[in-house]
């Protein structure tokens, strides 16, 4: 019986967590606990709350451990597990020598990229902002250098232009966990991982999106700020200014410029021009028009258009900063 330690915190990892949980008890192996990042605080009152990947670990009575740094005290903690495989998914923390040298078999890690393409934290995203035709599903062996480990398995997955973030990981979660259960089956068969193909190809690396990443220009083209709502979906958000105030853009459509039944060849960009029942809220942008079909209001639930226009006086005309 192999004893794995998963670790991961936010709610796709918790995906790929409940589907390994559920064939742990057929499959051989064992997850001998959990390590994900510490509890956050979270609204108005600031409570702690655990992360995805650690509220479902508590849930099947799996031991959890969130230190803040894998010290010496993390790695003391976890060495009675006795855990022979380290199997890693969106934690956020680099693992050291001294940590991976805790498991027999070593460690590997889901990453949804088409690797060496899009190395780092949010390879997704940046498979959508650059608008890619396909991306993948890879399994790697843990390296001590970010996401250079050899490839175990891969799926390439075709994109059509209308995944956003949490949809594409969501399903990386999903396909990734498949990927891992026939590593692990490997592992349960021989004793030790099957070996892997090292990349090859050109790296590109990706880095921590913020907030202000997902502040929209409107004098960029609409594909591009299609694009960069789709990929900001549901974290960070992309944003724009109402009259000073954040409004938070979730969902868009490219629309032809012929929509509109106004003249909107002079119109700033940033204006809203008029409300489609058909279409959205047409938005004026660099190089023509955007259909905005779900917005919120700071400190308010998120809408959609239709429901949206019913309140919102003024907006026809107003120009997003």
């Amino acid at each position: 019986m192999i004893r794995i330690l998963f670790a991961g915190s936010p709610e796709a990892a918790r995906l790929t967590l409940e589907i390994l949980a559920n064939a742990q008890s057929t499959c051989g192996f064992e997850i001998a606990g959990v390590l994900s990042n510490p509890p956050s605080a979270k609204g108005r009152h600031k409570e702690l709350v655990p992360t995805p990947v650690a509220a479902f670990a508590a849930e099947r009575n799996i031991p959890v451990f969130t230190p803040e740094h894998l010290n010496s005290a993390a790695r003391e903690s976890i060495l009675p597990l006795g855990a022979d495989l380290l199997v890693s998914f969106a934690y956020g923390h680099i693992f050291g020598p001294k940590f991976l040298a805790l498991f027999s078999m070593g460690g590997i890690n889901l990453h949804p990229s088409l690797l060496p393409k899009y190395r780092g934290c949010t390879p997704v995203p940046a498979a959508i902002l650059n608008r890619d035709n396909q991306t993948a599903v890879t399994v790697q062996t843990l390296s001590l250098k970010m996401d250079e480990g050899d490839i175990l398995a891969q799926t390439v997955v075709d994109m059509n232009g209308s995944e956003t973030c949490e949809s594409l990981l969501n399903y990386s979660a999903k396909e990734g966990a498949n990927l891992i259960l026939n590593v692990i089956k490997t592992c349960v068969e021989t004793g030790a991982l099957p070996c892997g193909v090292p990349q090859k190809g050109e790296a590109s690396y990706t880095g921590i999106i913020s907030k202000e990443n997902g502040k929209i220009n409107w004098n960029e083209d609409s594909e591009v700020i299609e694009a960069k709502i789709r990929a900001y979906f549901p974290e960070p958000a992309c944003w724009t200014l109402e009259n000073g105030v954040p409004l938070r853009i979730l969902e868009s459509k490219l629309a032809e410029q012929s929509v509109c039944s106004v003249d909107c060849s002079n119109a700033v960009a940033g204006t809203v021009l008029e409300f489609s029942k058909a279409h959205g809220i047409l938005i004026k942008t660099g190089n023509g028009v955007l259909a905005v079909r779900k917005l919120q209001r700071q400190g308010k639930n998120a809408m959609d258009y239709k429901s949206f226009m019913n309140g919102a006086r003024n907006f026809i005309g107003a120009v997003l900063q």
